[in-house]
């Protein structure tokens, strides 16, 4: 089964990135994984405080997933996956396309500002023609209406 990699992280764009997954994943009779990247710079601390730092980044990971897998399993009939992985976000969404031969897509969310879209995208695109799949790039501030008609 082909499968719809997104990235789960504090973005607003990930919104629309989760949505056009989910919403791919079942007009194709495809599987989403959601991945999750913890950066280590969030656990340069002493050893307990960074457990302990660790520990909580994963139970909000889990809580943010269980809110976008709900809606994926009620509403498009998807039972997503959850990745957690720590380290650098682009080496590490890398690594996870390379690992797991089932991914098809990557899909990410683009920033809609006047900055860029955003760190990931700008990193990926760098590395585009050595992934295994294509990388669909999903504007962050598209409606849902436009959403399920590009769908």
């Amino acid at each position: 089964m082909r499968k719809f990699l997104v990235v789960l992280d504090d973005s607003r764009e990930c919104l629309n990135a989760m949505r056009f997954a989910a919403m791919r994943a079942a007009r194709t009779g495809g599987g989403v994984a959601i991945l999750s990247v913890i950066p280590p710079d969030e656990f340069n601390h002493w050893i307990g405080v960074g457990e302990v730092m660790r520990e909580e980044a994963r139970e909000r990971i889990h809580a943010h997933f269980e809110v976008f897998a709900k809606w994926m399993r009620d509403k498009q009939g998807v039972d997503p996956e959850l990745v957690i992985r720590e380290g650098d976000p682009v080496t590490e969404i890398l690594a996870q396309v390379r690992n797991d031969p089932d991914i098809g897509v990557l899909v990410l969310g683009a920033a809609a500002d006047k900055k860029g879209p955003g760190p990931l995208v700008t990193q990926l695109t760098r590395n585009s023609g050595s992934l295994p799949m294509p990388i669909t790039i999903v504007p962050g501030d598209l409606s849902k209406e436009r959403l399920e008609a590009i769908t």
